[in-house]
């Protein structure tokens, strides 16, 4: 039977400013870095579509305790540089560790944004800027986002960073901003292009454990597909009906 899914602060300034250039296609915040206002980096032929809808499978059986492959991958990918201060440091992705009382059995996992169906960050965001992509990804738009940060409390997966301190060395696929929310975005800038694969499922295959898959949930013939339909796989909180992008095996 097939496994299938429901279809720093911020000054007026900065709010004055935004407003006035969120009609334009990029706003520049440092030599080569824009932040993009445009939903995705896909050139105009090629408009995202519902027809895919991109996803995660972690399988906790194979993912270990002591490894984080996948954080450093995700930090390295999208530019998420220690400030020093790791209390306000962003995370994208984390690794949990759960332990059972009864038995003392730990199961590992990583926890980032779970690209809910029914996301609540967007239906709490005053401006919109919070927004779900016609394939499933859930993205924050910097141009829009006042640093509320109402979305960070509507998030049942606490999967959300808000940015404290002025940022340097940015990479310009992954612009970032001070006074921003931000979370993972499925690396976002690689399936546009066409790799149709996220840094953290790369980095964990290549270091042999294969705990994540990346792929088009729409897609039946999909590894991911394939994976769900003969080992089915769990939703975290799936009480909250939010039909997340992201399921998990073994737990």
């Amino acid at each position: 039977m097939r496994y299938t899914f429901d279809t720093s602060e911020v000054d007026s300034g900065r709010r004055g400013f935004t407003l006035g250039v969120a009609a334009l296609g990029g706003l520049s915040v440092a030599p080569g870095i824009f932040l993009y206002h445009s939903a995705s980096a896909k050139p105009a032929d090629q408009p995202v579509s519902n027809k895919q809808r991109w996803g995660m499978l972690v399988n906790t059986n194979v993912c270990q305790e002591d490894c984080s492959a996948c954080v450093t991958a995700c930090n390295e990918e999208n530019g998420l540089w220690s400030l020093g201060r790791p209390a306000t440091d962003a995370q994208w992705i984390r690794k949990l560790n759960v332990k059972d009382r009864q038995t003392g059995h730990v199961t590992s996992l990583p926890m980032m944004c779970q690209h809910c169906e029914h996301p609540p960050c967007v239906d709490v965001c005053p401006t919109k800027a919070s927004f779900r992509r016609e394939d499933g990804i859930v993205l924050v738009n910097k141009h829009t986002c006042i640093g509320c940060r109402y979305c960070m409390m509507a998030c049942p997966y606490k999967a959300r960073s808000f940015i404290h301190e002025p940022l340097y060395e940015q990479l310009p696929h992954s612009p970032r901003g001070k006074g921003c929310v931000e979370s993972c975005t499925l690396c976002v800038h690689k399936v546009d292009r066409g790799d149709n694969n996220t840094a953290c499922a790369e980095a964990c295959a290549k270091d042999g454990h294969e705990a994540l898959v990346f792929g088009d949930l729409n897609d039946p013939h999909s590894e991911i597909s394939r994976l769900l339909e003969k080992h089915g796989g769990s939703q975290i909180r799936a009480d909250l009906g939010l039909n997340t992008g992201v399921r998990y095996q073994g737990i």
